[in-house]
């Protein structure tokens, strides 16, 4: 079913992405075919969207059980005088007639951005009451009442960290994007070390020319660079050597020290070693995360990790022997074949290890995992119930949620957030789900964010293949003029 095009056809509007949006709600799967002709609008399953007059907004929605719902709502505002009043309206009753066709209520409403926590932000700093906060997601977006509770909560500790962001900084993302293996859930671009040994000279070599450019930038713009990242993939993948060589050359290239945070994903456990982490900690990085997703055994080998769950733990605890102070540890709710007493005893078992932060992600599928194949194969997955009892039980370990985002096609319509103890926040996790501060990426598949004083965002991507980042790489170099001009202009908000 899901390979099968649903025709939407839209009337009057061109409000494709919010309706699609509003359709993924119930049926993250499907892929739909959009047009501007009601004669296609036939057929066993299809959707219209439209508006009449310009103040009526209707649907007609056939499931393919025989019957087609046909629901309309007249507004007091016109789609030239208030296109978002009338899109919104639009979107609800597409998702009325789904929930109660369906009889699923998405626990976050007609919320379909990833960064629901940025309107409850915006609402605190308006003067909005806790009450009257709880009341606009519940009447305007059906938000469920766990679901308020955690992005006020989050965004109440979000704030504080916001309220000290130097916009006249960027940070730094270097990328390296290789596993051991892929996981079976994963659509991020990373590549097996298996087959990308033969590129890895070449590929560090690129990137250390890169983090070159990328500082004669900062230095000539008189950029202060606020934080750096080392994410991937699995950054210790690499060798101890290489991870040395690249670190390095960060050091020679950007002024550290007066950054405020310094991450690297030491990520999967079975990458990690005491030499790497000896020469991580070295070099700077002061924040590390350790993420072996489950402790289950059986879960491990199903997702084709190549680890046991005491390995991960002996990797969290040589950590800890090395000397780092401050340990993020990834979960991740849903994930197949496991049940909600698994995850119960991995989240317990990894709050005795007392990280200073612990991140509680929803298994997203996306098109280019492995797993997309067999999604129809899947039980109902207890995801729900793993992620309740997360936010319960860390928050009452003294861990409190600091950022939270939402992808497609996650299970159950669910979130992924960020705990952390009081003191230990993430500032790069913040800035990029916030978007409020420029980001500066280094890497196969990386991405630059601009965020131009005036707001405006912009962004530069690199190649996503290790070939081709070190065949092109002299015409990707030549997009870096465009951050020259936003590190200029970020760079004159700096307080005299």
């Amino acid at each position: 079913m899901n390979e099968i095009k649903m025709p939407i056809v839209l009337i009057g509007n061109s409000f494709k992405y919010e309706v699609e949006a509003t359709m993924k709600l119930f049926f993250n799967a499907q892929r739909y075919a959009f047009s501007d002709d009601i004669a296609d609008a036939r057929g066993d399953r299809f959707a219209v969207a439209g508006v009449r007059d310009g103040s009526v907004v209707y649907t007609d929605i056939n499931l393919g059980d025989g019957e087609t719902v046909h629901r309309e709502k007249s507004l007091d505002c016109t789609i030239e005088s208030d296109k978002s009043t009338v899109e919104h309206e639009l979107c609800r009753l597409i998702y009325t007639v789904l929930r109660e066709k369906l009889g699923i209520s998405p626990p976050w409403g007609l919320l379909t951005g990833i960064r629901p926590v940025k309107k409850v932000a915006d609402l605190l700093r308006g003067g909005a009451t806790e009450e009257q906060i709880y009341s606009l997601l519940a009447e305007k977006y059906e938000v469920s009442p766990k679901k308020q509770r955690l992005a006020y909560n989050t965004a109440v500790n979000q704030l504080p960290i916001l309220d000290r962001i130097d916009r006249s900084a960027a940070s730094l993302y270097v990328s390296i994007p290789f596993c051991p293996t892929r996981c079976s859930y994963c659509s991020f671009v990373s590549h097996s070390m298996e087959s990308a040994m033969k590129l890895m000279p070449e590929y560090v070599a690129a990137l250390c020319r890169e983090l070159e450019i990328i500082g004669c930038i900062v230095r000539e713009t008189g950029t202060k660079i606020d934080t750096v990242y080392f994410g991937g993939g699995t950054p210790t993948s690499l060798s101890a050597q290489d991870i040395r060589t690249i670190m390095e050359a960060v050091a020679a290239n950007f002024d550290l020290d007066n950054i405020r945070e310094y991450s690297f994903e030491a990520g999967r456990p079975d990458t990690i070693t005491e030499e790497k982490l000896r020469v991580i900690k070295a070099l700077g990085a002061d924040r590390i995360s350790i993420n072996p997703q489950t402790l289950n055994d059986e879960v491990l080998r199903v997702i084709g990790r190549r680890h046991t769950g005491e390995e991960a733990v002996r990797a969290f605890e040589l950590a800890c022997s090395v000397g780092f102070k401050n340990i993020n540890t990834d979960l991740i709710a849903g994930l197949p074949t496991e049940s909600a007493e698994s995850f119960r005893s991995t989240l317990d078992r990894i709050i005795d290890l007392a990280p200073e932060s612990i991140t509680v992600h929803t298994l997203t599928i996306k098109r280019a995992a492995d797993m997309f194949e067999n999604r129809g194969e899947q039980p109902v997955s207890p995801a729900a119930e793993m992620v309740d009892y997360s936010v319960e039980r860390l928050m009452g370990s003294g861990y409190l949620p600091y950022y939270l985002y939402r992808q497609k096609n996650t299970v159950d319509n669910l979130e992924n957030v960020g705990y952390a103890k009081k003191g230990f926040e993430s500032y790069y996790n913040i800035f990029i789900m916030d978007e409020t501060q420029t980001i500066l990426g280094a890497g196969c598949a990386a991405s630059t964010k601009l965020v131009y004083p005036d707001g405006k965002i912009s962004r530069i991507h690199n190649y996503k293949f290790p070939y081709e980042y070190i065949r092109s790489f002299d015409r990707l170099m030549e997009k870096k003029e465009e951050a020259v001009e936003c590190l200029k202009r970020i760079s004159s908000l700096k307080q005299k």
